[in-house]
């Protein structure tokens, strides 16, 4: 399982952030460890990636991701963070060097940052924004 969380300006565009240790963008979030519930893992992850302490909002997307090597399959869930200024993500501090910048991006722009399935889980996520819903995803693409 893994847990990301979309943060957004107040408009369309979302929070991304440059990974050090590859070459496709992200939103906020990684792996949840043993013993750790999805919505902790934000949590965490935030504190990690970020220097952040807050507590992720409503569940936003829910996708199943096919096995593909190395991983096996997986669940991912993404969380509203909310919205931030330009000067909160200025102040942001990459505390523990996994992640080299930050800065927020329009979905046109996103599809270009980020793989396919987490650029189609990012949109999943701002459409339930806007809608009050969660999206369910197969693969980073709505179901039903």
């Amino acid at each position: 399982m893994a847990s990301g969380v979309l943060f957004t300006d107040g408009g369309d565009r979302v929070l991304l952030v440059e990974p050090s240790y590859k070459p496709q963008w992200e939103i906020p979030g990684g792996s949840v460890d043993e013993n750790e519930s999805p919505w902790a893992t934000a949590s965490r992850e935030l504190a990690e990636e970020l220097g952040m302490t807050r507590q992720p909002g409503r569940l936003l997307v829910v996708d199943h991701v096919l096995p593909q090597e190395p991983w096996t399959e997986a669940v991912v869930f993404v969380f509203d963070g909310g919205v931030l200024s330009q000067s909160e993500v200025d102040k942001l501090e990459f505390v523990d060097g996994e992640i080299l910048s930050a800065g927020f991006y329009d979905i046109g722009q996103a599809r270009k940052l980020l793989r396919d399935r987490l650029a189609g889980r990012v949109e999943a996520a701002l459409s339930a924004l806007q809608s009050g819903t969660t999206v369910l995803c197969e693969q980073g693409r709505p179901v039903g």
